[in-house]
């Protein structure tokens, strides 16, 4: 389902400041972090090896996308993949709004997506999403500040987004202007399984898989094999166009970590 928390123009050193849980069955193959050719386009990010799509990914040129499910009843199972959401994005060159109106002629097509496109270097970040079912497709400029991102609206104030808003504010407070230590942000507020009350359940699936999807780290057996978190990524942008990708990522029963490294290339 993935949970995302990420700053946005608000930061002295970093523009944008990323980090996600990507959710999903653990024997579902799946690329890690990797630059990779789509449409002829350099893209760096996870790649999902069943519908080829990704959850978050960047450019070269400084764009960025990132999506989270809805949770919802009963998805279509012959939707579009959502996974290519944020590939058209990264493959286009129109700025993060035109693309988004555009996309609101096709969003009927996906299951329901929350989707963020970015591009850096002009300061433009928009909010994509086709739920509620029955309602106009959401598009909106997404303000500077802190947000979290998890399968309902953007800051929708469920349990697991208000524990990492509230752990991330904390976090980013103690580091104050200084360098972030992602690794350190990662180990203490992606791993939280924490879940909520059952009170405080949305009440849109069954109880007993909406308890075990409300911690920021999932960790689920079901009968079609175990479900949970799988990878955790950390973007960071400088202000100076400098871009770090940080991937822990499970394979095979065993974490791995990458970290891969590059500066936005200024078009031209």
């Amino acid at each position: 389902m993935c949970i995302a928390a990420f700053i946005w123009q608000a930061h002295p050193l970093y523009p944008l400041l990323l980090l996600q849980n990507r959710d999903e069955y653990h024997n579902r193959p799946t690329k890690a972090l990797a630059w990779w050719d789509a449409d002829g386009r350099e893209i760096l990010g996870g790649r999902d090896e069943v519908a080829g799509g990704t959850w978050l990914a960047c450019s070269r040129q400084g764009r960025v996308a990132f999506l989270t499910n809805v949770l919802e009843l009963h998805p279509h199972p012959d939707a579009k993949t959502r996974g290519d959401l944020p590939l058209l994005f990264l493959e286009s060159t129109k700025s993060p709004m035109e693309f988004a109106e555009q996309l609101v002629v096709d969003a009927h097509r996906y299951n329901g997506f929350n989707l963020i496109v970015a591009d850096v270097p002009s300061k433009s970040m928009v909010y994509i999403s086709n739920r509620p079912l029955g309602e106009p497709v959401t598009v909106q400029q997404v303000p500077p500040g802190l947000h979290v991102l998890s399968n309902a609206k953007l800051d929708s104030p469920w349990h697991k987004a208000q524990r990492l808003g509230k752990g991330f504010k904390q976090m980013l407070n103690k580091y104050g202007k200084n360098e972030v230590m992602v690794k350190e942000m990662v180990e203490k507020l992606m791993k939280d399984k924490v879940k909520a009350d059952t009170s405080k359940l949305p009440g849109i699936c069954a109880l007993d898989w909406e308890f075990n999807l409300s911690s920021v780290f999932v960790e689920v057996d079901t009968p079609l094999g175990l479900y949970g978190t799988r990878s955790t990524a950390a973007l960071t942008i400088r202000a100076g166009g400098e871009v770090s990708f940080y991937e822990k990522y499970l394979e095979k029963g065993l974490w791995f970590e990458r970290t891969i490294n590059y500066h936005i290339q200024k078009v031209k």
